[in-house]
């Protein structure tokens, strides 16, 4: 009697570990056996899978960032006392829309690639990111800063500097060497070379000649929505890095 108790007990138990329940909230997968498939519930590889399930809120950017992007990171850091913010574009965005802050950053860089392993963890309710996704990713902590912007057409190359063309108080054009930083709202930013009270040529530049004098009317500057693919090749990109989304 006491050892068909104890069966009796076993097959109980048996049927308690029909139910399964997932120790994480996600999205699941579709299923891998159907109703009356035997499966096993040994450990490694004997065990059977059922499913899978990926965390989704919040979600994981992981990613392999430069030096220079860990040197701003770190700056930031010991500047204001916080940091880790970061923006992140999807392939098919024009702006850094999505919002997260660094989880991890590995303890040291890689000597071959010049990289350093990192982590961001974002927001999403909505779970409209999904494991596997490609994004470009920047850090956000820098604060604001007052910048000089011109139109992309307005910058010219001579040979290895580029160059805008102004209209001095005489009316008569000069050349200004100036150094490019990235592009922002379609504009181009000028980190050096220029002064707010520099007036600029942006429209007929191939009837400008340095030294000739010009009649100039003003021109109103607009701010618009910039391509991934739109910023011109050799200038100088935000300091970004590449990844994917994980689990």
């Amino acid at each position: 009697l006491a050892a068909a108790d104890a069966r009796a007990r076993q097959r109980a138990l048996d049927v308690e570990f029909t139910q399964v329940r997932a120790p994480i909230a996600g999205r699941v997968s579709d299923r891998k056996v159907d109703i009356g498939n035997l499966v096993s519930g040994a450990e490694g590889t004997g065990a059977s899978l059922l499913t899978t399930i990926n965390a989704l809120n919040p979600i994981y950017f992981s990613f392999d960032a430069s030096e220079a992007l860990f040197l701003k990171s770190q700056r930031d850091r010991a500047q204001n006392g916080k940091g880790g913010e970061i923006e992140i574009r999807l392939q098919d965005e024009a702006d850094y829309r999505w919002k997260g802050r660094l989880d991890f950053t590995d303890n040291g860089l890689d000597p071959r690639s010049g990289t350093i392993r990192g982590r961001a963890v974002l927001s999403n309710p909505d779970l409209f990111l999904t494991p596997g996704m490609f994004g470009n990713m920047r850090l956000s902590n820098g604060g604001k800063v007052n910048a000089l912007l011109v139109p992309d057409e307005a910058i010219q190359s001579d040979q290895a500097r580029k160059t805008v063309m102004v209209v001095g108080k005489d009316d008569n054009v000069a050349v200004k060497a100036v150094e490019l930083g990235p592009v922002v709202d379609g504009l181009r930013i000028i980190r050096s070379g220029l002064d707010a009270r520099d007036r600029v040529i942006v429209t007929n530049l191939q009837a400008a000649m340095p030294g000739a004098k010009v009649a100039t009317r003003p021109a109103a500057i607009k701010p618009a929505v910039e391509s991934p693919e739109a910023e011109a090749p050799g200038a100088a990109a935000p300091v970004a890095a590449q990844a994917t989304f994980a689990r």
